[in-house]
Parts: C-alpha cells; sequence; structure tokens
C-alpha cells in the first residue's frame, strides 16, 4: 500500500477523541458518582463496573470477528461498525447519568449497570474495529509507530477533557464540594456525547478512500464452528510467546490506571482535601506528561527498539509513584495548597511514563498481527484485537470489583465530607499499593516479549518478493 498521508493518519488519530473523552469520563467519574454523589455502597458500585467491564471484554473478541468477516460495499471494512458505535456511545453517554434522584439505592444500581452495559457494547462496536483499521491501514513497522502516536495524542487529550469540563460544570462554592454535583455530570455527558458524534464522523469520512483501497484478505479455507472456536483461540493466542507477555503486560499494566482513576476522586477530594478546581489541574498535568512523551517514546523506540523503551517507561512510572506516595505521607505536615504545588512535578513524571502504555503496546501488537497476517493471507486483525481488548476488560473488572469492595472494607462513608484519618490513609494505600504492584507485574511479563524490528523487516521482504513471483 501506498505511505499513509499525514491528513489521513490526523482523521484517524480524531476518531480516539470522542471515545477517549468518554471513556475516561466514566473511568474518572463513575465509581465516585456512584458512591459519594448517589450514596451507593462501594461493592455495589464496583460490581456494576465490574460486570459492564467483563461484558465489554467478552464481546470485543465476538465484534471482532464479525468485523473482520464484513466487507460492505456502503462502507467497506470496519467503518460500519464504528458508526453504529459512535451513535449508541452519545445517547447512552448521556442517559447513563441521568439516574433519578427518586430512585432507591437498588434502583439506582441497576440504572447503572443497564446503561453501562448498553455503553460498553457500544463501545465495543467501535473501539474494536477501531484498533484493527489502524493496523489495516499502517502495515509498516515505523508507519504503525506513527499512526499510534497520533492515535495516542488524540486520546490523552479526550483523557484531559473530563477534568475541564469538571472544572467548567462543577465549581466548588464556599462550603460545598463541587464533585458532589449532579447537574454538573449530566453536563458534562452532553458536551462529551457531541464531541464523540462529530470525531467519529470525521474519522469514519477521513479515512473512507483509503479503506475502500485496501487489499482484501479472505481465508484460505473455510473453518467449520468458526464462531465458537473465537474464545478457544483466545487462549491459543495467549500461549504464543510474544502475543501472550504483550496481551498479558499491557493487561495488566493498565490495571494502574484503573485504581488511580477509579480511586482517584475519593484521594484528591477525602485525603488530599483538594477542590473541583484543583483536582482538574492535577489530572491535566498528568496528561500534559503523556501528551509531551509520545515524540519522546516514538524517537526512542525508533533508536532502541519498542520493548527496551517500553520498560523503561515502567520505570519512569515506577518513580512517579514512589514520589506520590512520598508526599502523600508527609501531606498532614503542610496545608492543602503547598501540597497541590508539591505533587505537581510528582504527577507530571507519571504521566511521562504512562505516556508510553497508550501507544508502544498497542504498536507491538500491531507488528505481531501484521507478521500472521503476511504469512497466512488471512486478515484477522480485528480479532486479535479483541483478544487484546478481552484480556485488559477481563483484568480491568476484577480490579473494579476488588476496589469496589474495599471501600466498603475500609468503611468508607459517602455522607461525611471529611473521613477519618485511617479511611484516608487506607485510600493511599488501595490506590499506590494497586499502581505499583500492576506495574511491576506488567514488567515481569514483558520480560518474555522477544520480536525485534529486524523480524518484521525481514518477513516484509519475504512477502514482497513472493509477491512477485
Amino acid at each position: 500500500m501506498k505511505k499513509i498521508k499525514t491528513r489521513t493518519k490526523l482523521c484517524y488519530g480524531i476518531g480516539n477523541l470522542g471515545y477517549g473523552t468518554v471513556a475516561q469520563a466514566l473511568t474518572t467519574f463513575v465509581m465516585f458518582f456512584g458512591t459519594s454523589v448517589l450514596g451507593i455502597r462501594g461493592s455495589l458500585v464496583g460490581l456494576a463496573v465490574a460486570l459492564s467491564a467483563f461484558w465489554d471484554g467478552l464481546s470485543d473478541p465476538l465484534v471482532g470477528y464479525f468485523s473482520d468477516k464484513s466487507n460492505s460495499k456502503l462502507w467497506g471494512k470496519r467503518l460500519g461498525f464504528l458508526f453504529v458505535g459512535t451513535i449508541g456511545i452519545a445517547i447512552c453517554n448521556i442517559l447513563l447519568w441521568s439516574v433519578p434522584n427518586s430512585f432507591g439505592e437498588w434502583g439506582k444500581f441497576f440504572w447503572l449497570l443497564i446503561f453501562l452495559l448498553a455503553i460498553e457494547t457500544f463501545n465495543t462496536c467501535f473501539a474494536t474495529p477501531y484498533v484493527a483499521l489502524g493496523i489495516d491501514i499502517a502495515p509498516g513497522y515505523n508507519e504503525q509507530s506513527s499512526l499510534q502516536g497520533y492515535k495516542t495524542i488524540f486520546f490523552i487529550f479526550g483523557m484531559v477533557l473530563p477534568t475541564i469540563l469538571m472544572m467548567i460544570f462543577m465549581p466548588s462554592k464556599a462550603g460545598e464540594i463541587g464533585q458532589l454535583n449532579q447537574t454538573g455530570y449530566i453536563y458534562i455527558a452532553y458536551t462529551t456525547s457531541l464531541i464523540a458524534i462529530i470525531s467519529g464522523i470525521v474519522c469514519i469520512f477521513g479515512t473512507f478512500k483509503r479503506v475502500k483501497n485496501m487489499p482484501q484478505y479472505k481465508p484460505r479455507k473455510k473453518v467449520k464452528n468458526a464462531f465458537f472456536k473465537i474464545f478457544l483461540n483466545f487462549f491459543i493466542t495467549l500461549k504464543q510467546r510474544n502475543y501472550g507477555s504483550i496481551i498479558l503486560s499491557y493487561s495488566v499494566a493498565l490495571i494502574s490506571a484503573a485504581f488511580l482513576t477509579s480511586v482517584g476522586l475519593h484521594i484528591f477530594t477525602y485525603a488530599f482535601h483538594f477542590n473541583s478546581t484543583q483536582i482538574p489541574i492535577i489530572m491535566a498535568v498528568l496528561f500534559v506528561g503523556a501528551i509531551l512523551s509520545q515524540p519522546f517514546w516514538i524517537m526512542l523506540s525508533k533508536r532502541i527498539d519498542k520493548k527496551p523503551a517500553l520498560r523503561l517507561a515502567y520505570f519512569c512510572i515506577l518513580i512517579g509513584i514512589f514520589l506520590t506516595f512520598v508526599v502523600f505521607i508527609f501531606r498532614e505536615l503542610t496545608n492543602a495548597v503547598i501540597t497541590f504545588w508539591v505533587i505537581l512535578p510528582c504527577i507530571f513524571f507519571c504521566g511521562f511514563g504512562t505516556g508510553a502504555l497508550y501507544s508502544l503496546p498497542m504498536s507491538m501488537f500491531a507488528d505481531n498481527v501484521t507478521i500472521d497476517t503476511l504469512k497466512s493471507g488471512e486478515n484477522k486483525s480485528a480479532t486479535y484485537s479483541g483478544y487484546m481488548t478481552f484480556a485488559y476488560n477481563i483484568a480491568n473488572s476484577l480490579s473494579l470489583l476488588v476496589i469496589g469492595v474495599l471501600l466498603d472494607i475500609i468503611k468508607f462513608d459517602p455522607k461525611q465530607p471529611v473521613q477519618a484519618l485511617v479511611v484516608q490513609n487506607s485510600l493511599g494505600a488501595i490506590v499506590f499499593g494497586g499502581c505499583a504492584i500492576s506495574i511491576a507485574v506488567a514488567m515481569l511479563f514483558l520480560s518474555r516479549y522477544n520480536l525485534k524490528r529486524s523480524d518484521i523487516l525481514k518477513q516484509q521482504l519475504l512477502a514482497r518478493q513472493k509477491s512477485k513471483k
């Protein structure tokens, strides 16, 4: 295929803006919203979020399978799924946050559960084919890194937006905690849904021509009971050294994000005593660090290859977690204003390392899919992408369920504006301990990965020579 144009990269990347904005609003706010705003027990909120994440993971390989088999005359490959996913995400996102206050605890729980399941279904319709689309249109080793960089930058912008909107729609007033205002969450939902629709349309029509010109790979032979073998093949894929190591490393590493985002609002509100202006600034600094790091990680991966670059990123995250934990320990020795300014560079360092997690693992995964496609002549990029997100969502669902139960165990009380010191310290243990352990385990899984740039280039050369014969 021809070299991918910068305009196409931008259009593809912006698709991650809307999806990333809605997804980040969910991961950042829903645990706090369910417990502190709606007053639902942490274990119930954790159960609702865990079930939706589990369903998200379960549906990923299924949608991936159907996406690989589809080739619409109108939409080409993938784009029809992106359109349905975009519209569904926008509608369900608004309904999710519009929980009637007249409902009791169980009514609110089921409302959350139903619309979390719905929005995760449409998230899958968009996200899995979207990831596969990136593999389809940029099969080259360095082109894939570049495309993932564009995609990551827009995704991180999407991650920043909910916290900025929090500052706009949830201003803290004297004697009030702005992030407890339910109306603010509804306004955020309207805004993020609009962004999702606009970015989805730009992505679809901006990549349409490229998709139409893609070579169509067809299976060499029909496989009986292929639908039922999808999940069996997941475990077969997981046993393959490079697939297994990158899938597990990525999934476990992002558990740290689940701990930070799910309990982050709790710890910043009740332990650091930050307001709805300071918290968005902290989250913005985290994501700005991730955005600014993208050129660095891309350049470094070209110089020393992707695995060593990702390993260095893990070390950066661990150092950032340690520095932030030190600030947390000594937070009572100063006031909230001083602590706020001290914590900012520590958070930036965490964000700088985290930036690699949103580009390098997916680029490494795409390299493996590219090799398989060249060898077999069959494009199963969406199926494989479904396996990647399936593993992540299973790990994420379990961690969210554990987080919800832990909030009940430490006796977190959403009715109390000031939590006991033991509860504050327990929140810190959950966040920092969960983040550090998940990154350390991710490094162990990464150590088994052995695919190098030379392997990709060799296989692409063999494929070109074969096509000339």
